[in-house]
């Protein structure tokens, strides 16, 4: 998904107690490891993984420290969150998702620039090939665990100052949607496998199953942003509701 240059420090490997953690969460979000279900020891990840105490210890803290286990002096550790789920008719703010679950919402912003369109990014605006857009990459973080990559486009006449704002204190949706207010929109769900980079960055192994959500908003009559939206199956849900 994503294809532009990124820092180096987004390519290097997974470190071990981020596999263990890895491993512990996709447990509980197929099903395996169901809420209050109790999990396997520090010492039984020790063996698991064939790794230090400090590290199975560390994985252990961390899902505790974010939400998704809660443990028991004496006792052991335990399964605590339900996995997050986003509207699948309506658009909403990330952020708000987050906080609605009483959950801590964060980001990363990786790239914030003009580019120019290309045939495709051209014909979803209907601009001309060469006409410049405004991109934006950023990674959301739930309780510090990333739950979505945005890869945004971006009509530069409905948001000509988007490129100056800072969307670690405001979404890329919040903003676009006080600038140019959203009439219409319209969303194409798929399930993906995930490339390398969209995997690293959010912390998954390669070639894991994807939720993607590709979403396009109008403003009155002419398209605002184009974006790319993209989830690890095992962390999210989308729920819809209608009648006939």
């Amino acid at each position: 998904m994503v294809t532009d240059d990124l820092p180096d420090t987004y390519a290097k490997p997974v470190p071990l107690y981020a596999r263990v953690k890895q491993v512990i969460i996709e447990k509980i979000y197929t099903g395996e490891w169901k809420p209050y279900d109790r999990i396997p020891s520090e010492a039984e990840l020790v063996r698991q993984f064939n790794c230090s105490r400090m590290t199975a210890n560390r994985a252990l803290r961390e899902l505790t420290a974010e939400g998704f286990l809660f443990r028991l002096q004496g006792v052991g550790s335990f399964v605590s969150e339900p996995k997050g789920q986003s509207a699948l008719f309506e658009i909403h703010s990330i952020a708000d998702e987050i906080a609605s679950r009483s959950n801590r919402h964060s980001c990363k912003v990786l790239k914030l620039a003009e580019v120019k369109a290309n045939m495709t990014q051209a014909a979803e605006f209907s601009i001309a090939v060469g006409a410049p857009l405004y991109h934006s990459i950023i990674v959301h973080y739930e309780n510090d665990v990333p739950v979505q990559i945005e890869d945004r486009f971006v009509n530069v006449q409905a948001a000509p100052e988007y490129l100056r704002q800072d969307f670690r204190q405001q979404t890329a949706h919040d903003y676009l949607s006080q600038v140019a207010p959203l009439t219409e929109g319209e969303h194409i769900v798929e399930a993906v496998a995930g490339d390398a980079l969209s995997c690293r960055l959010l912390q998954i192994e390669a070639n894991t199953p994807c939720l993607l959500i590709s979403r396009r908003t109008w403003s009155k009559a002419f398209i605002v942003s184009s974006a790319r939206l993209l989830f690890p199956g095992y962390r999210y849900k989308l729920k819809g509701r209608f009648s006939s």
